[in-house]
């Protein structure tokens, strides 16, 4: 079985973390985000992962080839020279997506996290007999989104409806879907929208069907949702007993705190915290809804609210970091700073405070 996730794009609302790495390698609960989506599809039997790029493909194969044997699953790349959409690209990577079993692929938006109930998705698949299926999650707000109308016994897809006025369902694409070949048929090489305009067309045919999530789900391509979604993820865990989740008389609520990192006395880290390796979480600091990535060090007394900093990144003694602060990969922040929303390029270095929201570049 095979699967196609989209990595194009160039990350613009995750910067500056994706000044540093691809977005689809900027850290999420301590390993790239791809990778989540990566071993779930492992989980499930797939044995071919082809990445639809169009931006710095050797770093992302570089990276992602030393996970291959690791994980034990095939990952090749599909370059486009011209921004393809949504669909094009599967156009683009036809040849390596049918291999003449007739079976059906998994297409993956690389910036979804969720639960990824993908053994359940296939079992969907086989019992409606349809030619795609698609991920639904149910939202608060439909108004905001475009809204699959579908019938709630069957599943099967009415309509598509872009930010509609009047209610007509609480249930949004989530970017997971799982193609029959013929679906390739339907898509020519060009720029094109699976949404709007693939999807549509399957659906007036009435061979199109929606399955609804279970668990959560989150877009965690910009930095709020990010951390929204980091929250959910770490609850997730905590439902499912994980022994990944950390404790002790320091840890408040779920966190995640790697191995190799180490922390001192007196620490209160939590709730919704990811301490990456290598980092050092020095004695007295306040950690909350936050991620430290990758080397980092965080100084005595510190503390750090609804941020994320950055790979290689220093917080000096009682500072204070706050109200989404994005600190990118090596930026370094003086003693007793205040930064309150600040968004601070790679390898700077803060040495007054930051009282209202702004980009240090």
């Amino acid at each position: 079985m095979k699967a196609l996730i989209l990595v194009g794009g160039f990350g613009t609302r995750l910067r500056p973390l994706t000044l540093s790495f691809p977005k689809p390698l900027v850290d999420f609960a301590n390993k790239p985000m791809i990778l989540h989506q990566i071993e779930a599809l492992k989980a499930v039997g797939v044995t071919e992962v082809v990445l639809a790029i169009n931006y710095q493909p050797e770093v992302m194969l570089n990276f992602l080839k030393e996970f291959e044997s690791k994980i034990g699953i095939k990952i090749t790349c599909s370059r486009e020279t011209e921004p393809l959409g949504t669909a094009g690209p599967l156009a683009l990577a036809r040849d390596k997506l049918i291999d003449g079993s007739g079976e059906p692929f998994f297409v993956l938006n690389s910036d979804v996290i969720s639960e990824f109930p993908l053994k359940e998705m296939i079992e969907f698949h086989k019992s409606h007999g349809g030619e795609a299926s698609i991920m639904v999650t149910k939202v608060d707000e439909p108004s905001k989104y475009g809204v699959v109308v579908l019938d709630e016994q069957t599943g099967k897809v009415d309509k598509f409806v872009e930010k509609p006025r009047i209610f007509v369902g609480n249930k949004i694409n989530a970017g997971i879907y799982l193609l029959n070949p013929a679906v390739l048929d339907r898509i020519q090489l060009r720029p094109t929208s699976i949404e709007k305009e693939v999807f549509p067309n399957i659906a007036a045919e009435n061979k199109l069907y929606a399955m609804v999530l279970p668990g959560f789900w989150m877009d965690i391509g910009q930095p709020r949702d990010y951390i929204t979604g980091l929250r959910l993820y770490l609850d997730s865990l905590r439902k499912t007993s994980s022994p990944m989740l950390a404790s002790g008389p320091e840890i408040v609520g779920n966190v995640l705190v790697d191995e190799t990192a180490q922390i001192g006395e007196g620490c209160l880290i939590g709730p919704d915290v990811a301490i990456g390796p290598g980092c050092v979480i020095e004695s007295g600091v306040r950690l909350s809804r936050c991620t430290v990535m990758r080397g980092s060090r965080i100084k005595q007394h510190a503390c750090i609210s609804s941020s994320i900093v950055g790979w290689h990144s220093t917080v000096g003694q009682w500072a204070r970091i706050a109200n989404m602060t994005i600190l990118g990969e090596d930026v370094h922040v003086s003693d007793e700073i205040y930064s309150n929303g600040a968004v601070v390029l790679p390898h700077k270095e803060i040495k007054s405070n930051i009282l209202h929201p702004e980009i240090v570049m």
